[in-house]
This record gives structure tokens, C-alpha cells and sequence, in this order.
């Protein structure tokens, strides 16, 4: 596994304890690498925020198409590396247990049988509400304001500049984000 590290707003003078931040990530991340069979690229990005709190973020993405994040804050950012580490491996044991268990499943099917659409369900938890709601064409400003006006941590909405369904977020540091699809 190749590890690029990202500082971004990161407030550490020290070169030494860059470099063995470095040294202690590249070494955790390359032990996640048994999960892939192809080369994974594992993008850490560190940052400082105002209040003096150490955020690390990171994003494994195996073959441009397999994506595990994770993200945490902390006092310390090699506190980080021991909150996040295995939280990933978790991420990634789980990951593989239900794609084992459908290649098993998919070997025990007989070649001659059709296809039907009773497959079951893989078990990431049942859909409990469905709520439906008027979708609106509004800018990113518009669309801040009703998420605050709502009170919720996202919104959906058609973007007025390129009529594409997007959706604005509250982040952790208390910035937003903006989701929109790339066709």
C-alpha cells in the first residue's frame, strides 16, 4: 500500500516529529494492505483547527473504485493514528467477511439455474422511514439557508448552476460541504 500524506493547515514546526508521524503511518497502513489484491492507495490528510485539535482523515481507494474512509479529532495526532487504525481494519474485516460470504453463496449456485431477483439482501441494517419531499431548484446560498433553517445536517436540492441534484452538508469544523454528482 503507497501512503500519501496531505498537510493541510497543520501547525507542527517540528520536522523530526513530521517525519516520525510519517515513518508510524506508512508503517500501520501497509499491514492493512493483506485486505486488497490489487495496489491501494491510502490518502492521509492532516490538519490543525483553531482550538488547537488535531484532525486526521483517511481514505483508502483500491482500483479508482473501492473507497474506506474514516475520520477522527483528537488532542494528539498520534492518538489519531491509534483511534483510526483500527477502525479501518474493522471497516475493512467486515468488508471481506460479506464479500467471502457472497462469492460462497454465488459458488454454491448451480450454473444451469436462472437468475432470479430473490437474492437476499446483504445485511447493512433495514431502511426504518421513508420520507418523500418537494425537491427545490435553488443556489448553494439558498440551499445553506434552508439546511439551517431545518436544522438538519444535510439538504438536497437541484443546484441552479448546473441543474444537477446536489446536496450541502454541516461539516465537523463547522464549514459546509457540497456534494454534487459527476456523470
Amino acid at each position: 500500500m503507497r501512503t500519501e500524506i496531505i498537510y493541510r493547515n497543520y501547525k507542527e514546526e517540528n520536522s523530526d516529529t513530521r517525519q516520525k508521524l510519517a515513518e508510524i503511518l506508512d508503517k500501520k497502513l501497509k499491514k492493512l494492505g493483506k485486505y486488497f489484491d490489487a495496489e491501494a492507495i491510502a490518502k492521509v490528510k492532516l490538519s490543525t483547527i483553531g482550538n488547537g485539535k488535531f484532525v486526521m482523515e483517511i481514505t483508502i481507494v483500491v482500483d479508482n473504485k473501492q473507497i474506506v474512509r474514516t475520520e477522527t479529532m483528537s488532542d494528539n495526532m498520534f492518538g489519531n493514528i491509534d483511534i483510526l487504525i483500527p477502525k479501518l481494519e474493522k471497516q475493512l474485516s467486515k468488508y471481506n467477511t460479506r464479500l467471502v460470504t457472497k462469492m460462497r453463496k454465488a459458488a454454491q449456485t448451480s450454473v444451469s439455474d436462472e437468475k432470479t431477483d430473490t437474492e437476499p439482501a446483504e445485511t447493512y441494517g433495514k431502511i426504518v422511514k421513508v420520507k418523500n419531499f418537494a425537491i427545490s431548484i435553488l443556489t448553494v446560498q439558498q440551499a445553506i439557508a434552508e439546511l439551517e433553517l431545518l436544522d438538519h445536517n444535510f439538504y438536497v436540492f437541484v443546484n441552479a448552476e448546473d441543474n444537477l441534484v446536489s446536496v450541502v452538508y454541516r461539516r465537523n469544523d463547522g464549514d459546509y460541504g457540497l456534494i454534487s454528482p459527476k456523470y
